[in-house]
């Protein structure tokens, strides 16, 4: 089983990748890893204007596609259940829809994901309402095929996750998920 996880910034994807790894066995890759890992042998700055520029300038030399392509290149060998966590662009959907994958959008209500992306204390989520807001409008619905595009993933998703409560309920919701889709993976 292939999941490709989409959704806002701060709604929760990691969380359920952390579950999914910790109490159903999958093996995660992270986009956001791989971009890291690509800023740092550049010696570019952590921050998520950087990510994003590094993962479009990817995704228009290769293929809109590249970034994910990459991560389930590394993947083939590994375990049966793969996250990919942070499917940003429709081409990146698409190709993992074309592989069998499921497609899976977490959200949450936007000052309640603030809240959440500053407590983390990432490098890359040390940042203002105003300056979330503006980051957020920016990945949510380019037309260009390389750029983000979360709206038209989201909407792609074969399931969808609210994730406005506690851990407990979002974890009931993951296997709500993975008992409905995962028969048809």
């Amino acid at each position: 089983m292939i999941l490709g996880i989409t959704g806002t910034i701060g709604a929760g994807k990691g969380a359920v990748v952390d579950y999914l790894v910790k109490h159903k066995g999958f093996t995660h890759y992270s986009v956001r890893e791989f971009l890291l890992e690509e800023i740092r042998q550049r010696g570019l700055p952590e921050d998520r204007t950087t990510l994003r520029l590094v993962a479009n300038e990817m995704r228009q030399k290769y293929h809109p596609a590249h970034v994910v392509e990459s991560l389930h290149a590394r993947a083939k060998d590994c375990k049966e259940h793969v996250i990919i966590e942070s499917i940003r662009t429709v081409g990146e959907a698409e190709f993992l829809k074309a592989l069998g994958a499921k497609i899976v959008a977490v959200d949450a209500d936007k000052k309640l994901r603030f809240e959440r992306v500053t407590g983390r204390g990432s490098s890359t989520d040390n940042l203002t309402f105003e300056q979330f807001v503006h980051e957020e409008d920016r990945e949510m619905a380019s037309t260009e095929p390389w750029d983000m595009n979360v709206f038209g993933v989201m909407n792609m998703a074969d399931y969808k996750i609210v994730n406005e409560g506690t851990p407990k309920e979002l974890y009931n919701e993951v296997n709500r998920m993975i008992e409905e889709i995962g028969e048809d993976c």
